[in-house]
């Protein structure tokens, strides 16, 4: 058991007669410290004790005792100081090409702080490692992990040693967790029978959201559908294609019709390709969810179907896919606009593994990762309601200068984050006290 003991307390005291060996067989008459230097790691007591030699003959003395103090940690602390010593380890994996999963995930692991008893958080390829101390601890960890991603997992243990006399054994635990292979914004064609199950609803869907469940919804009718993890692992499915295969397109005009579903109208918008201006008339007419923002001159992404091909038996057997299917609002002026932002996010604190080091290729990668999930951040603000936004006090002087020369370049007005959305970001200076020594 550790005990806060500072020096020349009663604490501390008791502890030090504790350590005398024979003063049960003596009385304690007095016992005080005598005063030392506090960082000679010695401490001094003053004891008179006495004790019966003879009858009605009572012999006392006084003498001294000296201690040193030595530094050590308890086995917790001494198991997280020293390097590859862990009770349990969470693998989370996601086979995509993208790292946008994770990044909302680590927001939501900071937000929650879920990583408080990590002893160690690993960056591997295709997910992150989490090591823990404790089992318990990992379990948390899962049913957490589980609680805000749609995810399946499988446990494992691996025996380290075990003692023959006291029956006792040592394992090493490991959560190997799998996250659904589909993201935000991402374009899928479930199986036949699914759509059946779910109210006969069209196959080619597009995700709107991602929680402990995928929420899909076809733009041609704004029917929402939820599937939870279980009904994905028994029927999976992979993507069609994701933000990354995004085509810019310009809307030329705008019907929208009487359907809504809350913040989503449903409108039948004449689009024409960026890159076909100037090179053919080639124009499109498609039904989208966009109608509430979507104005013409407007530049809007989406999937081109005309041009792309699936390697997908689900996508071949479709009847009349449509020509395009409309994901989002583009912004053309935000690439005029400075790069720095007046708030920003926090990050965790992960060890990269020396196998998977990023190349140069991999850093502009994960740069554009990156830049989309900060997008996603501004443009969505029940998006954001989910994670921290702290202000950035480095860049707010040079956006007010900015703001001011590219006031009259940007048309369109760019989504920004409110003053009263972002968190003043707290910095606890912890001062250590060198004297401060754990006595036991």
């Amino acid at each position: 058991m550790w005990v806060v003991a500072q020096l020349e307390s009663r604490e501390l005291l008791a502890i030090c007669l504790k350590k005398l060996k024979g003063l049960n067989k003596v009385k304690l008459v007095d016992a005080g410290f005598i005063w030392t230097e506090p960082h000679s790691r010695r401490v001094k007591v003053k004891l008179t004790i006495q004790k019966e030699a003879f009858s009605n003959t009572v012999l006392q003395q006084i003498f001294e005792v000296e201690y040193v103090v030595s530094s050590r940690q308890c086995e917790d602390c001494t198991r997280v100081a020293a390097q590859n010593t862990w009770k349990a380890v969470v693998q989370v994996r996601q086979k995509v090409e993208h790292k946008r999963t994770f990044l909302y995930l680590e927001q939501l692991i900071l937000k929650n702080n879920a990583h408080k008893d990590t002893s160690n958080i690993k960056e591997v390829k295709d997910g992150i490692d989490f090591y823990f101390g404790a089992r318990n601890q990992a379990i948390k960890m899962v049913e957490f992990l589980c609680s805000v991603a749609p995810m399946k997992y499988k446990a494992s243990e691996r025996l380290i040693s075990k003692d023959i006399h006291t029956n006792t054994s040592n394992y090493k635990f490991t959560y190997s967790a799998e996250i659904v292979p589909i993201c935000r914004d991402d374009l899928v064609c479930i199986p036949k029978k699914l759509a059946n199950s779910l109210g006969n609803i069209h196959q080619l869907l597009l995700c709107t959201r991602v929680s402990n469940s995928i929420h899909f919804m076809d733009v041609n009718t704004l029917t929402a559908v939820d599937i939870s993890t279980n009904t994905y692992f028994r029927n999976p499915f992979q993507p069609l294609s994701n933000v990354k295969n995004l085509t810019e397109y310009y809307v030329l005009d705008v019907e929208p019709l009487d359907q809504t579903d809350g913040k989503n109208i449903l409108c039948d918008v004449h689009v024409a390709r960026m890159s076909d201006f100037g090179r053919n008339d080639e124009e499109f007419i498609t039904r989208s969810h966009l109608g509430a923002i979507l104005n013409p001159g407007d530049a809007v992404m989406g999937y081109d179907l005309a041009r792309a091909n699936f390697n997908n038996d689900i996508y071949d057997s479709l009847s009349q896919p449509p020509d395009v299917v409309l994901v989002r609002k583009s912004y053309p002026a935000r690439k005029k606009k400075s790069k720095s932002r007046p708030w920003r996010i926090q990050q965790l604190g992960k060890e990269v593994d020396e196998n998977v080091l990023p190349r140069k290729q991999d850093q502009a990668k994960n740069e554009n990762d990156m830049e989309i999930f900060l997008r996603d951040i501004e443009e969505d603000a029940e998006f954001r309601s989910t994670i921290n936004i702290f202000k950035n006090a480095k860049s707010t002087a040079t956006v007010e200068t900015s703001e001011v020369t590219e006031q009259d370049d940007s048309e369109d007005e760019l989504p920004e984050i409110a003053l009263e959305e972002m968190l003043d970001e707290m910095t606890i200076n912890v001062e250590e006290d060198p004297d401060y020594e754990e006595v036991a």
